[in-house]
């Protein structure tokens, strides 16, 4: 398997690189969350300061010179969401209920939200909508740009279709150029998925997820499209690369490295990047900090996803940015609630990864819509808009 980036600098190699500077940290806290968990306590997560809710907007200026908070971190230009957020509003029936619905009302209250970058997650709707149900076609993919452009937004991403197969079959790889084909319509520069490259923990199986992405990768590529993968909590715990094999021959032992470091490793970064989804980073933080070494021992390797961004900046061109707070009882150390109103330190994040016009972050709640409030999921949305456009780097 070729290596496509340099294996020197893994948070496997220099494990206390976590302790210095993993994300949204209060020092004194982590170090006696530490304590506990080398004493055998069970982890706590790993909490920052929230960041301060906004009092308005920021649509025009990169700079607040009046108040001299600093630098804009977000961009107004790079302000995006995840439709995926307000999935309750395109699928809404526009003749039952005066809420915006369907693609164009959400577009048009997005945009006056100060949205300027949308993320898809596939192309449906409520049938009542103007365009019918689906527009996952080349004519619905025209409709949604000229509503794109109507209300000055664009597109930069889909979680759409990969092919389930491989090799491809003729019919997955017909589907997927189809994709790339709604993608250019639409103005896309990235397409990609909503899932990991692959559930497994073994290399193995890494293996073959990258030479599937490699491939997937150049097909988009001539196509002038950068094909993304995203991930969950899982895809950052430690791959499992050697040590004794278990009874299907298969390692059980880990060298600390964490599977998407080492996806990153052997995959083309001229054809394959990604999607970091910032919460589910700070999952596998609180979730996956220890590991048993190929020689049997335990060690310690904090995660930190600032970190590795910032070692890997070009590779990951798109956030999702979702917050959360405390939870010891879900097993994951965070609730999601709009972005700004929890625990992850979002000022250091974007402050320490930096590229900041070259970062798109898409916000994300997966919780917004509501089963009993119908306005909740765009309401939420203008929070976290006014939220991550109030932040601002610190001054020292």
């Amino acid at each position: 398997m070729t290596l496509y980036s340099d294996p020197s600098r893994t948070e496997a190699d220099a494990p206390d690189e976590g302790l210095r500077r993993t994300l949204g940290v209060d020092r004194r806290r982590f170090l006696s969350t530490c304590t506990a968990v080398a004493a055998g306590a069970v982890a706590a997560p790993v909490f920052g300061a929230a960041p301060a809710l906004a009092h308005g907007r920021d649509r025009d200026h990169d700079h607040d010179h009046g108040h001299g908070r600093g630098q804009v971190l977000v961009p107004p230009h790079k302000r995006g969401i995840i439709l995926y957020t307000v999935r309750d509003a395109t699928a809404r029936d526009p003749l039952a209920s005066d809420l915006p619905s369907g693609f164009r009302e959400v577009f048009k209250q997005l945009s006056r939200h100060g949205y300027r970058q949308v993320e898809f997650a596939g192309y449906n709707q409520h049938a009542n909508a103007p365009g019918g149900a689906s527009l996952e076609s080349v004519q619905g993919a025209r409709l949604l740009r000229s509503w794109l452009d109507d209300y000055g937004l664009r597109a930069q991403g889909n979680h759409g279709f990969i092919p389930g197969s491989w090799p491809f079959t003729a019919a997955d790889k017909d589907t997927f150029k189809k994709h790339l084909e709604i993608a250019n319509i639409l103005g896309m520069d990235h397409m990609g998925t909503g899932g990991d490259p692959t559930g497994s923990s073994y290399r193995a199986d890494w293996d073959v997820a990258a030479d599937k992405w490699n491939a997937l990768g150049e097909i988009a590529r001539r196509e002038g499209i950068k094909l993304y993968t995203h991930n969950h909590d899982s895809a950052y715990g430690f791959l499992l690369d050697g040590g004794p094999l278990d009874d299907q021959g298969r390692p059980t032992r880990s060298s600390g490295i964490r599977k998407l470091e080492y996806f990153l490793k052997v995959t083309d970064p001229r054809l394959v990047w990604l999607e970091m989804d910032i919460f589910w980073a700070h999952v596998a933080q609180y979730k996956f900090h220890t590991y048993t070494a190929h020689d049997g021992s335990t060690r310690k390797n904090v995660f930190d996803p600032a970190g590795l961004v910032a070692r890997h900046n070009k590779r990951y061109p798109l956030f999702h940015a979702k917050d959360g707070v405390v939870s010891t009882t879900n097993g994951m150390g965070y609730d999601m609630v709009p972005f700004g109103t929890g625990v992850i330190d979002y000022t250091t994040f974007f402050s320490r990864v930096g590229e900041r016009n070259y970062h798109n972050p898409m916000v994300e709640d997966d919780n917004s819509p509501s089963a009993t409030d119908p306005a909740q999921s765009l309401r939420e949305a203008k929070i976290s808009y006014d939220n991550m456009a109030a932040l601002r780097r610190r001054r020292h």
